[in-house]
């Protein structure tokens, strides 16, 4: 079991970073013969990019739904998911050339991805009671005073360091 960590928690990222949503949805659900080989790629993508720490992903989370599959991605910059994508050595090139020639423009099942570019500082976060999740666990998980008290002083749209309401 994950070790709660009892207050106030926030992440602290060196620089700036890249949030990476990708995901399935199966339209067909009926079509197991389509949507489980795009499913079962992800796996050996992520564990290629978990025992490989300077291709650049800082950390992830599957989230399940139920038609649905997100993974949610925190990455060193856009230029190391870029590279991990259109490299011919990686898993993920391979991958997405079986999608469009088995699946392609059929409709059984659908990917997307979507890409946020976070500046330095440019983000907030907090975590109370929680075990490290998120961007505090792929980056740096430090107690909430280290980087403010309030939202808007974390994420720097003011220098109030108040809370909405004292902890």
């Amino acid at each position: 079991m994950a070790t709660v960590f009892p207050g106030r928690y926030t992440a602290a990222a060196e620089g700036g970073f890249v949030i990476f949503l990708i995901g399935m949805r199966l339209n067909r659900p009926w079509k197991v013969h389509r949507w489980l080989p795009v499913f079962m790629a992800m796996g050996p993508m992520l564990a290629r990019l978990s025992r490989d720490r300077s291709l650049g992903l800082l950390g992830y989370r599957v989230l399940p739904g139920l038609r649905t599959v997100t993974v949610l991605q925190y990455w060193r910059s856009f230029e190391d998911l870029e590279r991990f994508a259109r490299s011919k050595e990686e898993p993920h090139l391979a991958a997405w050339r079986r999608f469009n020639r088995s699946v392609g423009n059929g409709g059984d099942v659908g990917i997307w991805h979507e890409t946020f570019q976070v500046t330095p500082g440019a983000y907030e976060c907090i975590y109370v009671n929680m075990p490290r999740y998120g961007l505090a666990a792929a980056t740096a998980h430090v107690p909430v005073a280290r980087r403010g008290q309030s939202a808007a002083r974390r994420i720097g749209v003011t220098a109030d360091d108040r809370p909405a309401e004292r902890p």
